[in-house]
């Protein structure tokens, strides 16, 4: 830990910091996160795929990192930057350094970078792709020229489940559940799970590309789509099963989720400039004013315009007007843009997992 290495962006900048986690290069599109908290969240959480990760906040890996606050099986992100690395925390459940997490998975970092210049940099000229090296910067951008642009690739086949499974199988008291909920494994978080767990749900997780017949066959009381990486225009194969699955169960969307069922009635998406992540971005729920401090991680954005007849907007984000919710007049669904569950938080918005509920049992009587 503590080798000059170099940030390199394709509009050819160069930010010199040391590196730290394993010495190898990252190659993928950078974001920000302007969370405070939540840094193991944001490292496990599959929508990042991809992605070279800045966090604004200046302090990183304080807590360290625990078995409890992972939100996938693995490290996700293809790099993390940041402004100070702490390799000294202190927190009851830690059990090892940031730095120790990132180098058994092989993932590489980059400390003492100006963080606020590259944000400032990418809100100003958008995301754009990265390396993370200690070599030549010459040779970093030479490969970023030859790389395809992150749009280009379905991220969604590198983070799915290979197979369906159970959260929680071997619970008993979940086997007679009243409601047996399918979710979508474009790249979901665990906290998903969790929550519909605590709301007495058998919860089933099917791949992304599992066919409508075999997702109805299998009598759900309500599917749920779940967030995840990448461009929806690169998802037919997940839009046209959803299409065939709508009005015939209740469902829900989060973020990606909620971009392909848009997309399966009709809409169209876009990609956003540098997107929305991080724990505190307000949202405006149309049907009574209420505004919500929210999580959200996302490149992408559903269009408000010539939206498919029944669908209707329920919620805007406030920072840029952004759709950020949809409901639809006739059939039992409803999708939001940002996390309901959260984590990091806040914690908000985890009444939208009751309404799902309360939709699912309104549908079945």
């Amino acid at each position: 830990m503590g080798e000059p290495a170099y940030l390199v962006l394709e509009d050819g900048s160069i930010h010199e910091g040391v590196s730290f986690g394993a010495g190898v290069e990252g190659l993928g599109e950078v974001v920000f996160n302007t969370s405070m908290t939540g840094y193991q969240e944001v490292l496990t959480d599959p929508s990042y795929a991809g992605q070279l990760v800045t966090l604004t906040y200046p302090l990183v890996g304080n807590y360290g990192i625990n078995p409890q606050d992972f939100e996938s099986s693995r490290i996700q992100v293809a790099g993390l930057i940041v402004r100070e690395n702490c390799d000294l925390p202190s927190h009851g459940r830690s059990d090892r350094t940031l730095h120790e997490f990132l180098a058994s998975q092989g993932i590489p970092g980059i400390a003492e970078i100006d963080t606020r210049a590259v944000t400032r940099r990418l809100r100003s000229k958008g995301v754009m792709l990265g390396v993370l090296t200690s070599g030549e910067p010459d040779a970093a951008l030479r490969r970023i020229q030859d790389s395809p642009a992150y749009g280009d690739k379905d991220y969604v086949a590198t983070v799915t489940s290979p197979e369906e499974y159970d959260w929680d199988a071997g619970d008993a008291d979940l086997q007679d559940a009243k409601h047996r909920i399918l979710v979508t494994d474009c790249g979901l978080k665990y906290n998903i799970l969790r929550q519909l767990r605590r709301r007495g749900c058998r919860v089933t997780v099917v791949p992304a590309a599992t066919p409508a017949e075999e997702l109805l066959a299998m009598k759900p009381s309500g599917v749920l789509f779940s967030p995840g990486p990448g461009d929806p225009k690169l998802l037919d194969y997940v839009v046209d099963n959803t299409r065939q699955v709508l009005g015939r169960v209740p469902v829900m969307g989060i973020c990606l989720g909620h971009q392909i069922v848009a997309r399966a009635l009709g809409a169209e998406t876009f990609k956003l400039k540098f997107g929305h992540r991080g724990g505190n971005h307000p949202v405006k729920d149309l049907s009574d004013g209420r505004v919500y401090i929210t999580a959200q991680n996302h490149g992408y954005a559903v269009s408000p315009e010539k939206l498919p007849s029944g669908l209707e907007v329920s919620h805007i984000n406030l920072n840029d007007q952004t759709v950020e919710g949809f409901r639809h007049k006739d059939l039992p669904l409803f999708t939001i843009q940002y996390h309901s569950e959260a984590s990091p938080g806040p914690r908000d918005s985890e009444y939208l997992f009751d309404q799902f509920i309360e939709m699912v049992e309104d549908f079945h009587g």
